[in-house]
């Protein structure tokens, strides 16, 4: 999953126009790298730790980050107060260690345990109507059109699980590890608007990464996966996909995406909650020859469908409001 500053969301209030060409440049740069992470998160994970892929991941992406605030802005770039701090803690703790983390988990082991890099994303895609359903237990009241969204959306991930047979179906652990994956995501996105966050968005995130990585690294390490690292052990493939995920899930997309928040309607952003599981579903059978099944086209199609309905609904409401999916994103997602 790849992972966008929550305060990031109130900057859309205030937009400035821009050129339709630039917003639709940063459109598909979003579309496509933010679909791209699922697989290159498949690519890391064969022969890297999957939590200390992560944990790399994040900790060198909020690094990079923080000297490019530094050099920029000043000594006080990153300064922020107490409680400014524990929110953006707490947020990045639940997208980036919990979101992210359990995807990167869930898409590695051996074929038949690991959850294709298409499928994850289809899963994922599900963080727009979780939130629907947290917003609803907090007193919102979503329109009757975004509840059906919701509904239309959850039987395309029963379909999408349902026990197909053969060596094409969805590894239901797997699956369910995904699934809990996007509702850590989703209770982080709904937390981030109504908690005290950095007023910046990358300082925000910078934050974020560094307390993410923190959880991941004592994870990581609980699991064994420091001890039994070797880094001459690590193919240059999967060097080459964690490179992949810092730089351009982590670093350009997440800037072509606070850059959007900015300049375009926030119903146009969020299509990319919609477009990147395609992206990833196509990227996997093209590059990796992930199976697509009829089940799959179906149950991911009708997933699609309940987020789009979803997304066109909550038009009118205010940016603040909405949701935030990735990585997956998780977490950069992904």
């Amino acid at each position: 999953m790849s992972s966008p500053s929550p305060s990031a969301m109130a900057l859309a209030g205030g937009r400035a126009s821009a050129a339709p060409t630039l917003i639709w440049t940063a459109l598909i740069v979003v579309y496509l790298l933010w679909g791209s992470t699922y697989l290159a998160i498949r690519i890391a994970v064969e022969t890297l730790p999957p939590l200390l892929s992560a944990t790399l991941r994040f900790a060198v992406a909020g690094l990079i980050l923080a000297v490019v605030l530094r050099l920029r802005r000043g000594p006080g770039a990153l300064r922020v107060d107490r409680r400014q701090l524990g929110s953006a803690a707490l947020v990045g703790v639940l997208l980036l260690a919990g979101g992210n983390g359990l995807v990167v988990l869930a898409e590695s082991g051996p074929p038949g345990v690991a959850v294709p890099s298409g499928i994850a994303a289809l899963l994922v895609a599900t963080v727009p109507l979780l939130v629907v359903l947290l917003r609803s237990a907090t007193g919102d009241r979503p329109p009757i059109w975004t509840f059906a969204g919701v509904t239309v959306g959850f039987v395309g991930l029963v379909l999408l699980v349902l026990p197909g047979g053969g060596s094409a179906a969805v590894p239901l652990l797997g699956a369910l590890t995904v699934v809990t994956a996007a509702a850590s995501w989703s209770v982080g996105s709904f937390l981030s608007g109504r908690i005290r966050m950095p007023a910046d968005p990358f300082v925000a995130t910078v934050y974020e990464m560094v307390a993410g990585a923190l959880v991941l690294a004592v994870v990581a390490a609980a699991r064994g996966e420091l001890a039994d690292f070797h880094p001459a052990a690590v193919s240059t493939r999967s060097w080459l996909a964690l490179g992949y995920l810092m730089v351009a899930g982590s670093l350009v997309a997440f800037t072509a995406y606070v850059w959007l928040l900015q300049k375009a309607p926030i119903s146009l952003v969020s299509t990319y909650a919609y477009v990147n599981p395609a992206v990833a579903v196509a990227l996997g059978a093209l590059l990796v020859a992930e199976p697509i099944t009829p089940q799959v086209l179906f149950g991911g199609a009708v997933i699609v469908a309940g987020v789009a309905l979803v997304v066109t609904t909550e038009r009118p409401r205010r940016a603040g409001t909405g949701s935030r999916s990735g990585d997956t994103p998780v977490r950069d997602r992904q």
